[in-house]
């Protein structure tokens, strides 16, 4: 049913959930697991000799470390796993990487760091949603 699933990750409980959502959707499908990061540039400026570049550096790294821990997890049940860390609006990322690996499915979680309110649906989450054209799993 499934041959290519996207995972979209931002260190969260709820991530953390879409991630062993994807994983197992992944090992029961023996589909390709693809999980994205997506340094949002709306919230951490683009890298430019400032202060903000440190910020922005910080995310990516903190990003890529959650990325290789999802490549873990998929390695410990035999699931290959393609980690992308891109700097863009989360939800148009996430969207067009979807679109790049001609995605099954994309996994996430119900909302992520930036989200205060625990009963609603995260923005990028929604927008995603909304606007994937393709099915979404939502991780609560």
């Amino acid at each position: 049913m499934y041959d290519t699933i996207v995972v979209a990750i931002d260190g969260s409980a709820d991530a953390n959930r879409a991630t062993t959502h994807a994983i197992e959707q992944a090992e029961q499908h023996g589909a390709k697991l693809h999980a994205v990061f997506v340094v949002d540039t709306d919230r951490h400026s683009e890298p430019a000799l400032s202060s903000m570049e440190l910020e922005t550096i910080e995310i990516e790294e903190w990003g890529n470390d959650e990325l290789a821990e999802v490549a873990e997890r998929g390695d410990a049940v035999d699931v290959e796993v393609t980690t992308r860390c891109c700097h863009g609006k989360p939800y148009v990322e996430i969207i067009s990487y979807a679109d790049e690996v001609d995605a099954d499915l994309i996994v996430l979680g119900y909302h992520g760091h930036s989200h205060s309110k625990g009963n609603q649906i995260g923005s990028v989450t929604d927008r995603v949603v909304q606007n994937a054209g393709r099915p979404v799993l939502v991780a609560t």
